[in-house]
Formats: structure tokens, sequence, C-alpha cells
């Protein structure tokens, strides 16, 4: 089943009982909140997204909730480095179980591996998939090779003649040295 990106509300209970995938489609430009960590979002900047629900035995006998997703997309960054536009690959899977209330999120927020939430009648997955967007990207967006790097150009990493000459390197401090005794 897949759901438009217009109306991205779902009853994560209904997920859950019913068990069946539900996919889709966003445009990053609805991301408001991740515009301006960009380089510009163009229209055709799609997050491909995909969940599905399952009620499992809790700890009290009751069936708790739980939301797999899964979503990904290529982000606009700017690279720290060269300040040019650099895309970032962004693949998230979280396991998510839906608790009563914040107290009961808190009190087992340390001893979980999944993250928790409320369980609200209406869960707004474009605000959920938005905050993990944000989340997964870099503190420093950096391109592994800037385009237009320059190359070492030849015999720059070979020893100069003074090293050729007397078999080690200068002292850069010599040159402050000289300085001192004038």
């Amino acid at each position: 089943m897949t759901k438009a990106d217009s109306s991205l509300r779902l009853s994560v209970q209904t997920l859950a009982e019913s068990g069946a995938p539900l996919a889709g489609q966003v445009s990053l430009q609805k991301m408001e909140r991740l515009a301006p960590e960009t380089m510009g979002l163009q229209a055709d900047s799609m997050l491909d997204w995909k969940v599905r629900g399952e009620l499992r035995p809790g700890a009290d006998g009751s069936s708790d909730i739980w939301m797999h997703l899964e979503a990904g997309a290529t982000v606009p960054l700017c690279c720290q480095r060269c300040m040019a536009e650099v895309d970032f690959p962004i693949a998230l899977e979280r396991w998510y179980r839906f608790v009563a209330s914040e107290d009961i999120a808190l009190a087992e927020d340390d001893g979980a591996e999944e993250d928790l939430l409320v369980l609200e009648p209406q869960l707004d997955l474009l605000a959920l998939l938005e905050d993990e967007l944000l989340m997964a990207l870099p503190v420093v967006p950096m391109h592994e090779c800037c385009p237009g790097q320059l190359e070492p150009v030849a015999g720059q990493n070979e020893p100069d003649e003074l090293e050729q000459r007397d078999g080690k390197r200068p002292n850069p401090f010599a040159v402050l040295a000289q300085l001192k005794k004038r």
C-alpha cells in the first residue's frame, strides 16, 4: 500500500494491527527545518520511505505497538572544505516502540535499544522523517575528494636541493635565528 505525501498522518495502532507495510515518497521541499541545512532543494529531491507496524507481547502481558521505518534520500549539502555542493546519501532504518505516556518513555529510555515514542491517535510521519534526516546529517559535510582540488605538482613531494646536497632538511627556525642576530 502506498500513501500520498499530502497526508502523512497515520494511525500506528491500525498500522500495527494490519501488519501491512505502507510506502511512499515525499518531496524534501516539504521539510521546512531541513531546507536551511542544504544547498537548496530541487522539486525532484525525494525521500523514499516505508513503514511497517506490528504487535509484540509486552512485559505486562498486553501487546506493545512497534513500528519499523526505512527511508532514503540524497541531500545536497555544502562541503566545508571547498564550499561546493556535495550530495550526501542518507539511509535510515529504525525501530520504534510506542508507550502510553512521556513519563513511561523517559523511565524506559535508558534500557531500551529501540526509540520510544508516545502513542498518539495520529502520528505525524512527515515530522518524524524530518527529525530522523536532521539527526543523520553530518556535522561537517565534505567531499571524499573535492572537485577541482589540485593534484600534487610533479616533483613537489621530492626532496629539495638542500636536502639532496647534505642529506638533511634545513631547519625552518634557522631563518628566525638569523633575524634575531640582527
